[in-house]
């Protein structure tokens, strides 16, 4: 797909070392066509390895797509260099005047906080809340998509007595569902979390219908009704070595971690693991993009305030 991504920012040569079609700016000037706009909110600590996994996800349709890479305003990131965020990054305060066709809101390293503990909540409640009437489709990631559940619907997380890591069968619960299409009935997902939601906590909202679930990691993708929100409480965007990367890590740091499930070969953590959820990641991003984003989308996004 044509994404359209500034030269110097470093998922673009990333990118094209993968053989992914990363489109230049001046080529895409010379396009007639509108751009889909999507604004993605970046709420992890390692803000570029988690936009080039969620950039080479976006890339794969034949549409071209305009990319804005917000952060927070109310908490300064410490974990990726001033320079990157001066350069690539925008604010909240910058873009509430825009409108945008879709957005993704990662998750955060803050489960163990209270929603209302969390620094930048009060921001995210803001930038929630505007969504309703300048985005037309949310994709909403892990603990993203516990905040935006709870923000809209009241929908409460959960702690675990031990965390959730590994790669989980799903069962696809409506296979004439749209992000479902070209799915196989089981289909994989990595998680990394601690907390998470309840499927009869769901079911009793009547404005949310839950689309996918894991025997071992539960609830895992929820959609409003209209498919202007979606939840998806696991990490489809991850590389083959994410989960290796944040085991080893809580090993250095004392933490003892259980060995992610279905992960390494023989649960031998030298072993290198074997994927099996790229294609499916790349369906469902494919999919959301198309079909609840392009597909409804208003080609004069000045319309969505009035939807």
């Amino acid at each position: 797909m044509p994404i359209r991504l500034p030269e110097d920012l470093p998922a673009h040569s990333i990118l094209e070392s993968e053989n992914i079609f990363v489109m230049k700016e001046g080529r895409a000037a010379t396009q007639n066509i509108r751009p889909l706009k999507l604004l993605i909110l970046n709420l992890m600590p390692d803000k570029i390895t988690t936009e080039t996994q969620l950039l080479r996800k976006l890339s794969n349709t034949p549409l071209q797509i305009e990319v804005d890479l917000l952060c927070t305003e109310s908490y300064t990131p410490t974990h990726t260099d001033a320079t990157h965020l001066n350069t690539f990054y925008t604010n909240f305060s910058q873009i509430r005047q825009k409108r945008y066709d879709g957005m993704i809101i990662t998750g955060a390293p803050v489960e163990h906080l209270a929603f209302e503990e969390v620094t930048y909540w009060p921001e995210l409640c803001e930038i929630m809340e505007w969504s309703k009437k300048h985005v037309h489709s949310t994709l909403h990631i892990c603990w993203g998509s516990q905040a935006g559940l709870y923000y809209h619907y009241g929908i409460q997380k959960h702690s675990y007595k031990n965390k959730i890591s590994g790669v989980f069968a799903h069962s696809v619960l409506d296979p004439h569902e749209p992000i479902f299409r070209g799915f196989d009935d089981i289909f994989y997902v990595p998680h990394s979390r601690y907390t998470g939601v309840t499927a009869s906590e769901i079911a009793a909202c009547s404005q949310l219908r839950l689309l996918s679930t894991s025997a071992e990691a539960g609830v895992y993708l929820v959609a409003s009704k209209d498919g202007r929100q979606i939840f998806i409480s696991g990490h489809p965007e991850y590389d083959a070595c994410t989960l290796s990367n944040e085991y080893h890590r809580d090993l250095e740091k004392g933490i003892n971690p259980s060995l992610p499930q279905h992960y390494f070969p023989n649960d031998n953590p030298d072993n290198p693991p074997i994927v099996m959820w790229r294609s499916y990641a790349q369906l469902l991003y494919t999919n959301w993009l198309n079909y609840y984003v392009y597909q409804t989308t208003p080609y004069d996004l000045d319309k969505l305030e009035k939807e």
